[in-house]
């Protein structure tokens, strides 16, 4: 299958991702979503609803657990002991799929823009709860789970983000 043919759907009250083909659901995956709920606002640190694309992805090749900030690998890999230096740091690993908003005025644009408000699929540390909502806004995933993922997609697969 083409990675064309997919659709990512995101299931906020579930905290679940599927992504879905011609024939129904390929994969399932449990995620975690934004601790402050479901919403738009820039700054709110809520995980944005509706109609979505991939803009781009980073970290292709990057070695599991690969640490980003500013989207760029830091060249450290994520172990239990960085966390504990740096007990504050949102933890952006191993892959990012970064979002756009494709409903002008609802996630697209101005101070609801999902692009410009930084909303990524990306991999967490192992011990991180996956299906309740603990992110920053973004979307967590497993390592290995967004790995694989990562290389089902591509560039312009459409994501939905559902209640």
């Amino acid at each position: 299958m083409n990675t064309t043919d997919y659709r990512i759907d995101i299931d906020l009250t579930r905290q679940v991702l599927q992504l879905n083909g011609a024939g129904g659901v390929v994969r399932e995956y449990p995620v975690s979503t934004g601790k402050n709920g479901i919403g738009e606002q820039l700054d709110s640190g809520c995980t944005p609803r509706g109609r979505h694309s991939i803009a781009e992805m980073i970290g292709a090749g990057c070695a599991p657990g690969t640490v980003f900030a500013g989207r760029v690998p830091t060249g450290e890999i994520y172990e239990p002991a960085l966390r504990r230096q740096y007990p504050g740091r949102d933890w952006i690993l191993t892959r990012i799929i970064w979002l756009q908003g494709e409903e002008p005025g609802y996630n697209r644009g101005g101070p609801v823009d999902t692009y410009n408000r930084y909303i990524y699929i990306h991999g967490a540390p192992d011990d991180v709860r996956m299906g309740v909502p603990d992110s920053a806004g973004c979307i967590r995933m497993r390592n290995s789970d967004v790995i694989e993922l990562f290389e089902l997609v591509s560039e312009g697969c459409e994501v939905n983000l559902s209640e």
